[in-house]
C-alpha cells in the first residue's frame, strides 16, 4: 500500500466537474483506491462518495492505493489535485 497527502488549491474545491475527472481517473487502475478526509474515506472511483467528503479549499487529503498499479494512481491523483483540474 502506498499513500501520499495533498492540500485542495481549487478556490471552489472539488465539486462536480472536478469529481468526475478524479473518478475518470481513478478508474483508468486496478488498484483499489480509497480517499480520506480526516476519519472519513470514500472510494476514489465512485462519484457520489467522493461529492459526499465536501472536499473544499485548504482541506487536506489523503490517497491510498493497494495495487499492482499502486504507485501510478497515487501519483496520478495527486498531481491532478496540485494541478487544481485546470481550473486556476
Amino acid at each position: 500500500m502506498i499513500e501520499r497527502k495533498v492540500t485542495i488549491a481549487n478556490k471552489t474545491g472539488i465539486h462536480a466537474r472536478p469529481a468526475s475527472i478524479f473518478v475518470k481517473t481513478a478508474t483508468g487502475f486496478k488498484s483499489d483506491i480509497t480517499v480520506y478526509k480526516g476519519t472519513a474515506k470514500a472510494s476514489a472511483k465512485s462519484l457520489i462518495n467522493i461529492l459526499a467528503l465536501g472536499l473544499s479549499k485548504d482541506v487536506e487529503l489523503t490517497i491510498a492505493a493497494s495495487g499492482e498499479d499502486e504507485n501510478e494512481a497515487v501519483n496520478a491523483l495527486a498531481e491532478l489535485v496540485n494541478s487544481k483540474f485546470g481550473e486556476e
